[in-house]
């Protein structure tokens, strides 16, 4: 079935039985999702983990080179969400640009991912709630966590983006007043003697670990910027997209320079990469914990975790969010069972909104039996999918410009329009490309290859082109032709 794509403010995405999602998201959620959205566990606690093994010369480097990718892939995004705002977003792209077999695969791809966050959230939530109550029931918390997101999403695309603003204003807020107590002890107004840039010289070098460490850490820094794509996803449903998508998505460079740059910078000038608490997930050392430490601030530890806390509550919301959309969408288009494109009254996608939080509950009971297997090998898969679906964005951004010229489209019409194409969509694809090829590029230097590290780094690469080659084969689906490719 055909996409319905109506730009108009009064109308919204339909599908067939002519519900409507709903065009509820104001300028202010978009600002924030864009601006605090992707600020998480990957910043609060694996940060330190990525100075500890590249040293904060890597680390820099990691961030630096991941964030100028980032802000191109947004450009990008934002160019085709502009122009054509549907709820389906790359995956819909990828079937209008490039090949309906791609599009199917990003689809359930991006689906998968986010159904997995979910889960990786439940279990996150017992470990913080612990701290403070350390002798309460593990799924008491889980279960609890569980029934917030849910009724967050099923009450309205309005409940979600109203948690997502005050769940971002909290963590960017605390971004920022980390940067400025860093950047006061770094100069000695605060916590003793200036700091300056010592830590940078231990061992005569801010890098550790050579050029292999600095590569083998662009994942784990890419992973702190995963879910900066949401925005795309949210246009469907977003009250004005062709203005409000362009205004959200200039904040996206200062968001990389203010809320991971500097913070990296800060960290590792605060505290040495040889500090060991640096690669513990504890949040007691978490990297923010230890700097508020240093300050002299008291309850560093409890104000971090409660931070934490709404971060892991935010990232659940918004996985719950992006991959009941995406799911709905897939079977609006056929790609999907069709009792998934039901939405209620309230334009709520709510049986694809209780598939995916089941299977998030399944992969965390999954992790609560046994050695957690099942669950690591679950996680592992959708590992490099945040990765894969940005090469999806490169690449339909890429043949969408293509087709735009080759009909003779007018490009000062856009909405939007990216800079430095085709640059941008180029340079992400080959360092997508490289981090994805790379993520355990250990496992093939030793004396033998470490054939178990390559299956689980690696799982999720065959799986997602199974699905693809699959359906191609199964459908005969062919790549687009430019002159064909669906603009309207």
């Amino acid at each position: 079935m055909e996409n319905v794509v109506q730009t108009n403010n009064s109308h919204a995405a339909t599908n067939s039985s002519g519900q409507e999602l709903q065009r509820k998201l104001k300028t202010r959620h978009l600002t924030m999702i864009s601006l605090g959205g992707t600020i998480g566990t990957g910043l609060f606690l694996a940060s330190g983990g990525v100075i500890h093994t590249a040293g904060p010369g890597g680390a820099l480097v990691a961030y630096v080179a991941i964030g100028i990718m980032v802000y191109f892939l947004m450009t990008s995004l934002a160019e085709m969400a502009a122009y054509m705002p549907v709820t389906g977003t790359f995956s819909t792209y990828a079937t209008k640009f490039v090949d309906p077999a791609l599009g199917f695969a990003l689809g359930w791809n991006y689906w998968y991912n986010w159904a997995i966050t979910i889960a990786a959230e439940l279990s996150a939530v017992t470990l913080i709630m612990k701290f403070w109550f350390p002798h309460t029931p593990s799924l008491l918390w889980s279960a609890l966590c569980l029934a917030i997101m849910f009724l967050l999403n099923y009450l309205s695309v309005k409940g979600f983006g109203e948690a997502e603003y005050w769940f971002s204003i909290i963590k960017v807020a605390t971004v920022i007043i980390f940067l400025i107590v860093s950047f006061l002890m770094i100069i000695g107004i605060m916590g003793g003697d200036a700091i300056g840039f010592k830590n940078f010289t231990i061992g005569g070098s801010p890098f550790h670990g050579g050029f292999m460490a600095t590569l083998g850490v662009f994942m784990a820094a890419g992973f702190s910027f995963q879910g900066t794509e949401l925005l795309g996803v949210a246009a469907g449903e977003s009250e004005d997209p062709k203005r409000n998508i362009p205004r959200s998505i200039r904040q996206v460079f200062w968001r990389i320079l203010l809320f991971y740059v500097l913070a990296i910078l800060a960290i590792g000038l605060l505290i040495p990469y040889t500090n060991k608490s640096l690669k513990s997930s504890d949040v007691t050392v978490s990297p923010f914990t230890l700097a508020f430490d240093k300050a002299g601030i008291a309850f560093a530890a409890s104000v971090m975790n409660a931070v934490i806390l709404t971060a892991v509550l935010s990232a659940g919301n918004s996985g719950m969010y992006a991959s009941t959309r995406m799911l709905w969408d897939l079977a609006r288009e056929g790609k999907a069972p069709k009792f998934l494109a039901k939405l209620n009254r309230r334009g709520v996608p709510v049986n694809a909104l209780i598939v995916t939080a089941s299977l998030g509950t399944l992969a965390f009971l999954a992790s609560l039996f046994g050695d957690g297997t099942v669950y690591t090998w679950l996680l592992n898969a959708s590992g490099m999918s945040g990765f894969i679906a940005w090469l999806g964005i490169a690449i339909s951004h890429y043949r969408f410009r293509k087709a735009y010229v080759a009909q003779g489209r007018d490009l000062h019409a856009l909405p939007y329009k990216a800079k430095w194409f085709p640059f941008g969509p180029l340079f992400a694809f080959i360092l997508c490309t490289v981090v994805i090829l790379g993520q355990n590029i250990g496992a093939f230097t030793g004396d033998s290859i470490d054939w178990y590290g390559v299956l689980v780094s690696y799982i999720g690469l065959p799986l997602f082109l199974i699905v693809w080659i699959g359906y191609k084969v199964m459908k005969k689906t062919k790549v687009v032709p430019l002159d064909q490719c669906e603009l309207d």
